[in-house]
């Protein structure tokens, strides 16, 4: 079945996770737009933050880099993307949004601070299907420094788009492996911390420097850390924010007037 797609990321428009990830829906058949980040925008979380002038976001049109592919390059955040495409701010509404390909890894409580994570949780919050994916490259390495297997995650989320449906989002972790060399795919919680932790670097009068490092934490068995240690692609369902309806608050009134929790 044909589907309208948005390609986003938090990378930038420029970052080769996104072409990667765009070609592979256009192989597909589907009918594609790209709008990312005119600069890169990670860590933005789900933000909606964009460069205005008069109340309109800052948008460049780029040449197409598949044919008759949209190419939009916009001073916004990821999240801030998604929610303008659901309004129709680049064409028809998009029926899914795939997000990434992002360099590094998503995993744990940290989806938290993602942009590309936020992106998707956006796209679902607003009505679409949402796929964020992520390649397992090394945190430090700079880009050039190792054969980076763009195309062996844009493969496994193409594999994994018919799992998607409204309400969630699939949060897909891929090892920088070559497509025959992954173990498998494996369902994974959501690890206690993260892959990249952000550490108090110096302090010293009027200001403090934060910087973003690999976790030397022990895997939890199971978790999205774990299985991509293992050679696994790691894939996790996450809901944007809700309700926390187990909580119980005692001696408040609910929204039916009645006492709840004691």
């Amino acid at each position: 079945m044909t589907m309208r797609i948005l390609v986003t990321n938090d990378d930038g428009i420029d970052s080769p996770g996104l072409h990667a990830l765009a070609a592979m829906a256009v192989r597909q058949g589907h009918d594609v737009v790209i709008a990312a980040p005119a600069r890169e925008a990670s860590g933005a979380g789900s933000s909606l933050t964009g460069v205005e002038a008069d109340g309109r976001i800052a948008t460049e049109t780029r040449a197409a880099l598949f044919a008759d592919v949209p190419t939009y390059a916009v001073s916004a955040s990821p999240a801030f993307i998604a929610l303008m495409a659901t309004r129709g701010a680049y064409g028809p509404e998009p029926d899914v949004v795939l997000s990434g390909i992002n360099r590094g890894p998503n995993t744990g409580a940290a989806v938290l601070h993602s942009g590309t994570v936020g992106a998707a949780f956006t796209a679902v919050a607003n009505g679409c299907r949402a796929m964020a994916v992520s390649l397992d490259v090394p945190f430090r390495a700079t880009s050039g420094e190792l054969e980076e297997r763009w195309d062996t995650a844009a493969e496994v989320a193409g594999d994994l788009l018919p799992l998607l449906a409204p309400g969630f989002v699939l949060n897909v972790n891929v090892p920088n492996l070559d497509a025959g060399d992954l173990r498998g795919i494996r369902r994974a919680t959501l690890a206690q911390f993260g892959t990249v932790q952000m550490v108090l670097m110096e302090q010293g009068h009027g200001y403090v420097r934060m910087s973003l490092e690999q976790s030397d934490h022990g895997a939890e068995p199971g978790s999205d850390d774990a299985w991509l240690l293992d050679g696994y692609v790691a894939v996790t369902p996450i809901r944007p924010p809700h309700e926390a309806r187990d909580v119980l608050l005692p001696g408040l009134v609910d929204t039916a007037g009645e006492h709840v929790g004691g």
